[in-house]
């Protein structure tokens, strides 16, 4: 199986925000924004792996601004890790200035998903080949985000998670 990249993965989602997605001070609903993120990840999944795709989990999700009422916004996410049925997908939120046009990052978040057969077997999916160095860096950084989740749900010893102890040792 061929080795991937992020960028084939990319998927993009612009959208408006409408009243009806709003709350009580006109920003756009968590939530709704949580279905966003996750349909956008979906895709990225499901074009790394070319199979059908779960979601396992929703790993972070860090509210950093409002989205208000009529905004622009446009949803990134790519696979940042493949392992060998599951991939992490990072995934960027922005909104953009209704005069200038220019974007700030209002959200992010990291999910999971499991590439699965048409009877929902995990399948195997293609390994990842980070471009640039933030791709490196999100790379990197997902295996030891797995290791701490296999170590927090009894599924790992703390003593066999390498790549966390290197944290704390250098």
């Amino acid at each position: 199986m061929r080795a991937k990249t992020p960028s084939e993965s990319l998927t993009t989602l612009t959208d408006l925000v409408l009243p009806g997605e709003t709350n009580y001070l006109d920003n756009l609903f968590g939530g709704e924004l949580l279905a966003r993120m996750d349909r956008a990840c979906s895709i990225a999944a499901r074009r790394h792996s070319r199979r059908i795709v779960v979601t396992a989990s929703v790993n972070h999700v860090a509210f950093t601004k409002s989205t208000p009422v009529g905004s622009v916004v446009t949803i990134e996410a790519k696979v940042s890790r493949a392992f060998k049925s599951s991939m992490e997908v990072y995934v960027d939120v922005w909104i953009e200035d209704r005069q200038s046009g220019e974007k700030t990052k209002v959200n992010e978040g990291i999910y999971t998903f499991v590439a699965v057969d048409e009877t929902g077997k995990p399948v195997p999916v293609p390994a990842l080949k980070p471009e640039t160095e933030l791709e490196q860096q999100r790379f990197d950084g997902a295996l030891r985000r797995k290791q701490l989740s296999l170590v927090l749900a009894g599924k790992m010893e703390p003593k066999d998670a390498k790549e966390l102890k290197a944290l704390f040792l250098s």
